[in-house]
């Protein structure tokens, strides 16, 4: 789905109004609304690729749980470098595998 089609033209309204109107201003709700709308918009592209955001969000929610709790501050650093890196690996990896090979 891209920016300047028609199904992101119908798509956007509709998570706009689900998101304002429907949710009725529970925060859990609208998140999940927001994570779930994301998978589809990601999703409709190349649904090949959900694992790789799907396992993106997990080490990214895990991380900042951690965080939260953590009061170490080497540990909350090994921890945010963490899940910079895995984050910077797969853009590295996709961005400029071709390139290399």
């Amino acid at each position: 789905m891209l920016f300047n089609s028609i199904d992101f033209a119908i798509f956007l309204p509709i998570v706009f109004i689900l998101y304002w109107f429907v949710t009725n201003k529970n925060l859990k709700l609208q998140n999940f609304l927001i994570v779930a709308a994301s998978y589809l918009f990601y999703g409709w592209w190349d649904w090949r690729f959900l694992s790789l955001i799907l396992f993106s969000t997990i080490i990214d929610f895990t991380v900042g749980q951690k965080l939260r709790k953590e009061e170490n501050q080497l540990k909350r650093k090994v921890l945010l470098w963490t899940s910079i890196l895995v984050n910077l690996g797969f853009l590295g990896f996709f961005k400029y595998y071709n390139f290399f090979l």
